[in-house]
Formats: C-alpha cells, structure tokens, sequence
C-alpha cells in the first residue's frame, strides 16, 4: 500500500487506487463526467494545491533561489492547521490503500507535487518509488 505522485492526465499505473486532484481548478475543455475516465483524477482535492498567488509565483521561479523561495510559502500554507491534518490522514490512509495524488504540471522537479511528496514523507506516508 502507497501513494503514487502522478502527473495528471497521465495513463493510471496498475493498481493506482483513487486519484486524487491537488490542483486550483479542473483540466479545461474536459466535461466533469469525463474526468476520471480521461485519467485526470477521482476526486478533486484543491485544498492542497498552492494559492493562486503561489501558483503564478512557481509558474515564474527560472532559479533556484526563486523555487525554493515558492517551496518555503507553499510549506507554509501546507502548514496550516486543517492542511496539515489532511496531509497526516493521507500518511496514515497510505499504510492501508492504495491512491495517488497529482498536478498538470510535465517536470515534477518543478511542480508542488514535489514538495508535497516531502511533506507526505516527513509525515511517515508510505510512498511509491518513482
């Protein structure tokens, strides 16, 4: 049992589970009865996606300073009281099922998902290699 950190809209992985969206705002163009079958996710979670300030500062970061200065806000907002209790139940749901969680965005290097696979782990998530 483990969390996958997918790319939305990517082919599901056997055995992936639930996906859950941790983005701002559905895929565009894509009706909702077509999300899940379109591989983009099961359920929409945008609670742990970045603020929408966060987000266009991530979109911007070109240097390293930049991103690690948009991962040190995004762990902030991560870090309030009903987002963390949402990452520890995700830690402790990842010791018994199986399910993913996502973003759009192509290079996970550059993308929250990247922080919130650190966040998970730090949390004890039984997470998927690779």
């Amino acid at each position: 049992m483990a969390i996958r950190i997918v790319r939305l809209g990517s082919p599901r992985a056997r055995d992936e589970g639930l996906r859950i969206g941790t983005v701002r705002r559905p895929p565009r163009g894509v009706p909702k009865s077509e999300f899940a079958s379109q591989d983009w996710y099961d359920v929409w979670y945008p609670n742990l996606a970045p603020s929408a300030d966060l987000v266009k500062e991530a979109r911007e970061a070109a240097t390293p300073k930049a991103w690690a200065a948009f991962a040190k806000k995004y762990r902030a907002e991560m870090g309030t009281p009903e987002n963390a209790r949402t990452l520890d139940l995700l830690a402790a749901l990842s010791h018994g099922s199986d399910f993913s969680v996502g973003c759009y965005c192509e290079d996970e290097s550059h993308c929250h998902r990247s922080v919130l696979r650190t966040l998970l782990s730090e949390r004890g998530a039984a997470l998927h290699a690779g």
